[in-house]
């Protein structure tokens, strides 16, 4: 079937890279642990997530995908949906059990998905996602080259670097490498939400200095700085060098 390319579908193919990343989804999951698939497409992954999941619902947003998936599995527990994954009710549709959620996912809605993820309720176990190599390395960055999204994903979930693929295992290709992120959400995140908040008055402008991207009519940019040496931070930083500790000891000025 030729791809939608308005859906950013790649088709992987390798069959050892879709077994690595099942596994990495399976492993040391409970038995009766349950996968939730993200734009599953042509089923390529599907299969590997069929033999090593009692159960596999997979949402895709293609209405013809969505369609034929069922008839290449006939027999197999495979519950279909079509639907975008930003506004399904994932709890209708896991009733309960214990998931892990998995996908090749389009590049350009990379960051809202990783968001409904580790928003949703009841949380999944894992999520092992594909994505562009460059957003995947973003989300795992340290200080120094932290992003709102870094500090996002890292307040949710401990994060974990996997395997390279290289953009010649996709049919079309695409322009970039793509790379497996595993997330392991947290029960509750490391630091309040309100720490975010001054994050992203930080990274208004990210070239800007910090002192003064905070600056607001409670604390001008001179005291700030001051604040920032109070924290042990040095007052020439930006935002992105700071970690989610830095943020949850400057939000206490506030």
């Amino acid at each position: 079937m030729k791809n939608n390319k308005s859906l950013g579908q790649h088709w992987l193919k390798n069959r050892e890279i879709l077994d690595e990343i099942a596994d990495l989804a399976r492993a040391d999951m409970p038995d009766d642990t349950i996968c939730l698939e993200i734009g599953p497409g042509l089923g390529t992954l599907t299969s590997s997530l069929l033999r090593r999941f009692s159960q596999v619902i997979a949402v895709e947003y293609d209405e013809q995908l969505a369609k034929n998936l069922p008839k290449s599995f006939p027999g197999k527990n495979l519950q279909v949906v079509h639907g975008d994954i930003l506004q399904t009710d994932i709890a209708s549709l896991v009733k309960e059990k214990p998931y892990v959620a998995v996908g090749n996912i389009p590049y350009y809605i990379t960051s809202p998905i990783v968001r409904t993820l580790l928003t949703a309720q009841p949380l999944p176990q894992r999520v092992v996602l594909l994505m562009q190599k460059e957003v995947a390395e973003r989300i795992a960055a340290e200080p120094g080259s932290h992003s709102l999204l870094s500090l996002f994903v890292q307040n949710q979930a401990e994060v974990e670097l996997g395997p390279v693929v290289k953009a010649a295992e996709f049919t079309p290709p695409p322009k970039v490498d793509s790379q497996v992120i595993i997330l392991n959400p947290l029960a509750e995140p490391q630091i309040p939400a309100s720490a975010l908040v001054l994050a992203s008055r930080g990274f208004a402008n990210p070239r800007k200095k910090l002192s003064a991207n905070l600056a607001d009519q409670a604390h001008t940019k001179a005291e700030w700085e001051q604040i920032l040496q109070k924290c042990s931070i040095n007052p020439a930083a930006r935002a992105q060098d700071l970690d989610l500790w830095d943020w949850q000891e400057l939000s206490q000025f506030c």
